[in-house]
C-alpha cells in the first residue's frame, strides 16, 4: 500500500463568485522512500497540495488516505498528532523563532511530547551535528546566514524522526553554493529511508529527485519518473527554452488591458464629463530688434 494516497482532492476558497478552485480533482499516490519534485508556474496548487499533503489545510472534496488511514477529516487534535509525529517541514523563509536560540528552535517540536529539558537539548544537539551546526547551537537566528538558517530548519524538521520531509522552496532565498549544501543535506535524508516532496522552481534541482510532478492550474498534468543524478527532460525542455515574443502576442496584450481596464482607469478625467485636456504646444516668443 502506498504511503500517501490522493483521490480526486479539490480545494475551493472563497464563496459564490469569488470562489477560487486551487486544486482540481486532483489524484496521487507516493510510495515511501520516494524523492519527488513539484515544479509548475506560480498559482498553479502547489503549495495548496502540499499543505493539504502535509494536513496543514483540509481539502473540499476528495479522500486522503496516509499510512493507510483517511486522514481528510479527522479531528483536528488527530491531524496534529500526525502531523508532529510523521512530518516534517522546511519552508522557503525558515521561519525560526526570533528570540530562541538555534538549540531551543531545534528543540521545539519535542516540548510538545513532554520530553524533559535535557533529554530535548541532547537530541537536538545531536541532530545540529548531523546538519554541521552544532558551533551553532547558541547563535540567535539574526546571527545565521541563509544556508546557515536554512541547515538549522532542517534539523528541526528531523528532530521527531518523521517519515515524510516537505520542503516549499526551502533554496529560494539561497546563492549557489548554499543551496548545493542544503540538497545534499536533504539526499542524505532520502538516502536514509525518508519520503521527500519538494516544491521547487529551478529544474536543476530535479537532479536529486526520483519523481518529477508537473502542475497547471490545480492540476497535476505531467508525471515523469527520472534517474537520480539526472535533470528530468521536461523540465530541461520547459525552462531552458528561450521564449520568443511575436506581434501577434504584443497586439494580444493591448487588446486584453483595453478590454479588462475601465474607461475611467485609462481616462481620468471622463468621470466629471469633461473631454481630455490636450496640452498645448508652446508658444514661440518674437525676437525684438533694438533700434539703434
Amino acid at each position: 500500500m502506498a504511503l500517501i494516497e490522493l483521490d480526486e482532492v479539490s480545494k475551493l476558497y472563497g464563496f459564490g463568485d469569488a470562489t477560487t478552485l486551487a486544486l482540481d480533482e486532483v489524484s496521487l499516490s507516493v510510495e515511501k522512500g520516494e524523492f519527488i519534485a513539484v515544479m509548475g508556474p506560480s498559482g498553479s496548487g502547489k503549495t495548496t497540495l502540499m499543505n493539504i499533503i502535509g494536513l496543514l489545510d483540509r481539502p473540499s472534496h476528495g479522500s486522503y488516505v496516509l499510512g493507510g488511514k483517511q486522514v481528510a477529516h479527522q479531528p483536528a487534535a488527530q491531524q496534529a498528532k500526525l502531523r508532529r509525529d510523521q512530518i516534517g517541514f522546511v519552508f522557503q523563509f525558515y521561519n525560526l523563532l526570533p528570540r530562541l536560540n538555534v538549540l531551543d528552535n531545534v528543540a521545539l517540536p519535542l516540548t510538545y511530547k513532554g520530553m524533559t529539558p535535557v533529554r530535548r537539548a541532547k537530541r537536538a544537539s545531536d541532530i545540529l551535528e548531523l546538519v554541521g551546526m552544532r558551533d551553532r547551537e547558541y547563535y540567535m537566528p539574526y546571527q545565521l546566514s541563509g544556508g546557515q538558517a536554512q541547515r538549522a530548519a532542517i534539523a528541526r524538521a528531523l528532530i521527531n524522526r518523521p517519515s515524510i520531509i516537505i520542503a516549499d522552496e526551502p533554496t529560494g532565498n539561497l546563492d549557489s553554493q548554499d543551496s548545493r549544501v542544503v540538497m545534499e543535506l536533504l539526499a542524505e535524508v532520502h538516502r536514509q529511508g525518508n519520503t521527500i516532496l519538494l516544491v521547487t522552481h529551478n529544474p536543476e534541482l530535479t537532479r536529486y529527485a526520483s519523481r518529477v510532478l508537473y502542475m497547471y492550474d490545480g492540476t497535476i498534468v505531467g508525471d515523469e519518473k527520472t534517474a537520480i543524478g539526472q535533470m528530468a527532460r521536461h523540465a530541461r525542455r520547459i525552462f531552458f527554452r528561450k521564449p520568443r515574443t511575436t506581434d501577434n502576442d504584443i497586439a494580444a496584450g493591448v487588446s486584453a488591458l483595453i478590454r479588462d481596464v475601465p474607461d475611467k482607469a485609462l481616462n481620468p478625467r471622463a468621470k466629471r464629463g469633461r473631454p481630455p485636456k490636450v496640452k498645448k504646444p508652446a508658444r514661440r516668443r518674437k525676437a525684438y530688434r533694438t533700434k539703434n
